[in-house]
């Protein structure tokens, strides 16, 4: 849910976007003209504000200006007549995202919106106090003393402060953004941006403009330049995670930036350098995908400079307990109650084999305290209110690697499935992933569900 302000001096037009953006579940506040608009929109922090641009005394270029100037992560879309695109471009050069034409479409403008609020999260982050950043991604603060987490420690400590590509692998859900954070955090580019991307949640076209930026005319709608994520980031760590999810088409565009340290906007013939440290995290077999013609083998050489490889779960099950004691701390927190776990819980947790990792974890612990919130005891029934799901175990002659990572992978998705009544949305959301990256691994699992 997003916080949504909508500036327009036509009724009418206030009540039906406040009816389509409310019925998508955000907060939508309206404000009649122009100076109301920029009253509420200084007054208040939206993460949107949508602006007509032609009003009385005070027009949408000047609601644009003083929200930039008071509020410079709020992204604004300024709505525009028919023949006023000189207008339109105009509040682009001042710093709108993105504009759109009177009379519109629901689904165009929808799309514009959850566009903005994306790029609106990616600038939140962007913009993290450093010196926060810096103390909450120390590496002396992640949570392992099993001796597979202290030789990552030990290899953050040596690489950090180099300037090394760094390529981060494990199955989902073992913390490679954690990683990578704290990658950045100890390094000498701590001060700067560190700027991440989820490939699998954004389509080929949209992430190549969104990385590299585009020119003006490049494509439909792309009416300005815009700077790209990648310049962004410039001086400080860029974070492609799930690396693997990308084309080799898009591969090899960032091979140019890992070896030219160049980048072209999307309609340019011109290239310009950008300083970044890259850094890249897959869950996937890397030697597999380039087998299968998935993955560019010139890009693994590229990025597999200084190799993490996080462990799973199961094999660090010393470490479970910190992570159960952080979990319930976090959570009672953040609940406002005091519980503890009653006797052989602790055990019950500790002999399961969590195919999703910490993320399982910590989503079990959240489970836990809230059900347990009354009684102030977390017993076993409320780590798993209908029991913990078996994993399948491979035959001892079949158990390699790779064929441990799909069981253990094959049953987590079914789990997560069975637990959703099917609903492949929801169970995306509590694998932690992209609905694009569950239905790739049901296709490459050959998982079926009606």
């Amino acid at each position: 849910m997003a916080k949504i302000l909508v500036v327009d001096d036509q009724r009418n037009i206030r009540s039906t976007l406040g009816l389509l953006l409310r019925a998508r579940g955000h907060e939508v506040e309206e404000a009649a003209d122009g100076d109301q608009g920029v009253e509420m929109a200084t007054a208040n922090g939206y993460d949107l504000v949508i602006t007509d641009l032609r009003m009385g005394a005070r027009d949408g270029i000047e609601v644009l200006r003083r929200i930039k100037d008071t509020h410079a992560l709020t992204e604004v879309i300024v709505m525009t007549a028919y023949g006023s695109i000189e207008s339109a471009v105009e509040a682009m050069r001042l710093g709108a995202y993105d504009y759109i034409q009177k009379p519109f479409l629901e689904d165009e403008l929808m799309v514009k919106v959850q566009r903005a609020l994306e790029k609106r999260s990616l600038s939140a982050q962007v913009a993290l106090l450093t010196a926060e950043f810096r103390d909450r991604y120390r590496f002396e603060n992640i949570i392992g003393r099993s001796q597979p987490m202290r030789e990552v420690l030990t290899r953050i400590a040596k690489f950090a402060p180099t300037d090394a590509t760094v390529l981060i692998t494990g199955e989902s859900g073992t913390g490679k953004e954690l990683i990578a954070k704290a990658v950045h955090a100890n390094s000498k580019r701590a001060d700067k941006p560190f700027v991440p991307v989820n490939c699998a949640a954004v389509t080929e076209t949209l992430l190549e403009s969104e990385l590299f930026g585009h020119v003006r005319g490049a494509f439909s709608g792309a009416v300005a330049n815009r700077r790209g994520l990648l310049e962004e980031a410039d001086g400080g760590t860029f974070f492609f995670d799930e690396i693997a999810e990308t084309t080799p088409a898009f591969q090899a565009k960032l091979l140019r930036v890992l070896q030219e340290g160049e980048i072209r906007r999307v309609g340019d013939n011109r290239s310009f350098k950008v300083d970044i440290r890259v850094i890249a995290a897959t869950n996937q077999d890397l030697h597999r995908a380039i087998a299968e013609k998935r993955f560019r083998q010139d890009l693994y050489y590229r990025l597999n400079v200084a190799r993490f490889v996080l462990p799973a779960l199961r094999d660090r099950r010393e470490d479970i307990p910190l992570l159960v004691d952080h979990f319930l701390s976090k959570f009672c927190r953040k609940m406002g109650v005091r519980v503890r776990l009653g006797d052989a819980v602790l055990d019950y947790l500790t002999s399961y084999d969590y195919p999703g990792n910490i993320r399982e974890l910590e989503n079990m612990v959240e489970q836990a305290v809230a059900l347990a919130s009354q009684s102030g005891v977390i017993q076993i029934e409320d780590i798993a209110p209908q029991g913990l799901p078996e994993v399948p175990r491979d035959r001892p002659d079949d158990r390699t690697l790779a064929s441990s990572v799909d069981a253990a992978e094959r049953a987590a998705i079914e789990n997560a499935l069975r637990d959703c009544e099917g609903n492949r949305e929801r169970a995306a959301e509590q694998l932690g992933l992209s609905m694009t990256t569950l239905w790739r691994k049901m296709k490459r699992l050959n998982i079926h569900w009606s």
